[in-house]
């Protein structure tokens, strides 16, 4: 299940978002507890976006460099990936994708 799977995290939102609860701890503000209570929930709040508001879809294929299964993650490597969207194409020389198992 995507909750187990927190690649936003290490997104920009993410990292932002993780920041606020640390300094809060910090300076006294609030609780470890409360800061993790605040992280849990922003973990499903998150899983809820990702669910209901993304509506987009992407294909893409490419010529498979390498892939691995470690932890409930898929990695692979792509070269020369090709990406379609709405009859837009973007080629890309190489390319990480994650996937949570």
């Amino acid at each position: 299940m995507a909750s187990n799977c927190k690649l936003y995290r290490k997104m920009s939102i993410g990292t932002s978002f993780m920041d606020v609860p640390d300094e809060l701890v910090t300076n006294g503000s609030t609780t470890p507890l409360h800061a993790i209570k605040v992280l849990i929930q922003f973990d499903k709040s998150m899983n809820k976006a990702l669910e209901t508001r993304i509506k987009s879809k992407v294909s893409f294929k490419g010529h498979l460099h390498t892939y691995r299964f470690y932890d409930n993650m898929w990695t692979f490597l792509l070269e020369n990936a090709m990406f379609k969207k709405d009859n837009k194409n973007l080629q890309v020389d190489l390319v990480k994708v994650n996937a949570c198992d």
